[in-house]
């Protein structure tokens, strides 16, 4: 049984919530039965259930029993599909949780399952689903269809499914909810059902349960498509299933994470909304998949961020809608308290029309991927790719706000690391026939970018590639171009070493310099590391490290965006594409730097 901390004023740990998915959306389920966190029907919708950052006016959906309890839990091999084992004094029961897809893919509705099996004894159950006000916005009721109760919420309506009775409607009209006993091997399903301007599915109970076994067949044979035996495939597997959440199946963009808003830093201001699609985040996501041998899911996120791409062509945006619309720059905050009151709550993230000369760099990097896993790149692709090599030849000498987004314009290394990485995927694209352009011009740029970085970003006082031109400051977020090929030799290994000794927290790490007096660690950095040790040759040291990274996730494998060093507490939002993205990262460097190639 694994230790759960009680909840404190309505609020429950970070580490304690699991994910659980249907490719539109995400619901967040604490360790005692709640979902408290569910955007319906798309990851970037207003979140009807909100208990995560509001828990007095959130709302949420629990199931739990009556009595104290025991809890351990873990997901059906293969899948997102959650299953909770309670244990009281009486007995004890294992609840399965899935966002439900249908005999064809995708539902047209959202379906939530809830099924609750009897496996000792008699266990005394109780059951609610209580909406929220959508951070501030609206006010739910419940009334009656001829159908049963459904609840309304601005353009939401939801209702309630199960074999077992519905007993009361309370607090104020605003809740659905229920009790009852499982006892000798009973079955019993709980489900949520909801629409969003549209009438209104109410499926039966039973197709429910058979919704519930689609999904689980679909997760499985999803999972078998990975091509992937070599070591920590478990926590391999478990990473890409978390990526397949993140996914928007409608437009085949990737979320950054699940939730807006909490907390970097304990007293709170760095809070941001990250269910947007970052250029970077999708790259380095079809990079791995590719590795992964995943094929149908790459395809078509390789065309979203194509077509986008075109369409912004030649100033890309960092950030985009999960459809592919350029949100505002304006930032709405809500008039919410926010996880354990650490507010603002915030919806919208200002970082979308910073200059970022890494989107570049992500762009040819998963270009390259794609077309070396034996893939054609179409001829409008090949002139717009030529199009963006000329426009960075000129672009690269201009500062940036870098890859941390920072209000700062300065000459960052790791932007120009990524700038010289782009230009040499280009060169490499042209001499291998898949794109046309001034190769001449785009080397000379590249063998420029590299003699500018030499100079003016290293420091020999500190025998490391510095955070910015001109600074002794570190940053972590140079040890990726270890990666790329940028320098794997004495300089990169002595920057790994000045890293570890600044900014090091044993396995854990801050962004850059100072950044311990503003926030906790970043997990990515951790598996970053692992990665720039491996490809330095520091195998050993690489090992080790990803050891103690792996256990920074929860008991179900989740990774937030941050720890904090001191007491190991998850912050920042969550499950994090990036800390999964990286781990991804360092085992495919493990497996490329060593004799354990997988197939």
């Amino acid at each position: 049984m694994t230790a759960y901390a009680a909840r404190r004023d309505g609020y429950v740990d970070l580490a304690s919530y699991a994910p659980i998915g249907d490719g539109r959306t995400v619901a967040l389920v604490a360790h005692d039965g709640a979902i408290d966190w569910f955007p319906l029907p798309d990851l970037d919708s207003p979140p009807v259930f909100a208990r995560l950052l509001d828990a007095e006016g959130g709302g949420y959906i629990e199931l739990q029993p009556v009595d104290d309890f025991e809890v351990e839990r873990a997901y059906i091999p293969g899948t997102p599909l959650l299953q909770t084992t309670f244990t009281t004094a009486t007995g004890a029961v294992r609840v399965t949780d899935s966002l439900n897809v249908g005999s064809t893919g995708a539902l047209p509705w959202t379906e939530l399952a809830r099924r609750i099996e009897s496996l000792d004894g008699a266990v005394d159950m109780h059951w609610s689903v209580t909406p929220g006000t959508m951070l501030g916005t609206a006010s739910p009721w419940v009334h009656e269809s001829p159908h049963g109760p459904v609840i309304s919420v601005a353009e939401y309506s939801i209702g309630v499914r199960s074999n077992r009775a519905m007993e009361r409607r309370s607090n104020g009209q605003r809740r659905i909810s229920g009790r009852f006993t499982a006892r000798d091997g009973s079955d019993d399903v709980v489900a949520v059902v909801a629409t969003w301007n549209e009438p209104l599915r109410m499926p039966q109970v039973e197709s429910v349960r058979k919704n519930l076994e689609l999904t689980r067949e679909h997760w499985r044979r999803w999972s078998e498509l990975l091509q992937y035996e070599g070591p920590y495939r478990d926590d391999v597997h478990r990473s890409a299933l978390i990526l397949k959440l993140l996914e928007h199946g409608p437009s085949g963009s990737i979320a950054a994470a699940a939730t807006t808003s909490l907390p970097e830093n304990p007293e709170g201001r760095k809070n941001y909304d990250y269910r947007f699609a970052w250029l970077r985040d999708a790259s380095y996501a079809l990079t791995a998949l590719i590795w992964l041998g995943e094929q149908e899911d790459v395809h078509a996120a390789v065309s979203w961020l194509l077509r986008l791409t075109r369409r912004q062509s030649p100033k890309l945006h960092v950030l985009n809608r999960l459809h592919g619309d350029v949100p505002p720059s304006a930032v709405r905050t809500f008039d919410v308290p926010g996880w354990r009151g650490i507010g603002p709550v915030v919806a919208g993230n200002e970082a979308s029309d910073q200059l970022q000369l890494g989107v570049y760099r992500d762009i040819f990097d998963m270009v390259r991927a794609y077309s070396d896993s034996g893939n054609i790149i179409d001829a409008a692709t090949g002139r717009m790719l030529a199009d963006l090599a000329d426009t960075l030849c000129d672009l690269w000498r201009r500062r940036d706000a870098g890859m941390w987004e920072l209000p700062e314009q300065r000459h960052y290394t790791s932007s120009k690391m990524a700038c010289w990485d782009a230009l040499d995927c280009a060169v490499a694209l042209a001499e291998s026939g898949t794109i046309e352009g001034n190769t001449a011009r785009w080397k000379e740029e590249r063998d420029a970018i590299r003699e500018f970085i030499e100079h003016e970003c290293w420091s020999s006082d500190r025998q490391a590639y510095t955070w910015y031109a001109g600074s002794d400051e570190l940053d972590t977020s140079v040890v990726l171009h270890a990666m790329t090929g940028y320098e794997r030799g004495a300089r990169m290994s002595s920057t790994l070493d000045a890293l570890r000794d600044e900014l090091g927290r044993g396995p854990l790490f801050y962004r850059y310099s100072g950044m311990e007096h503003e926030e906790s660690a970043f997990v990515a950095c951790s598996f970053w590391m692992v990665a720039a040790l491996a490809s330095v040759g520091r195998m050993s040291e690489a090992r080790s490290l990803m050891d103690e990274a792996l256990a920074l996730s929860n008991d179900v494998g989740s990774l937030a965006e941050m720890v904090d060093p001191e007491s190991g507490a998850f912050m920042g939002n969550l499950p994090q594409a990036l800390s999964h993205l990286a781990l991804l990262t360092a085992a495919l460097a493990l497996v490329e730097e060593s004799d354990e190639r997988t197939p």
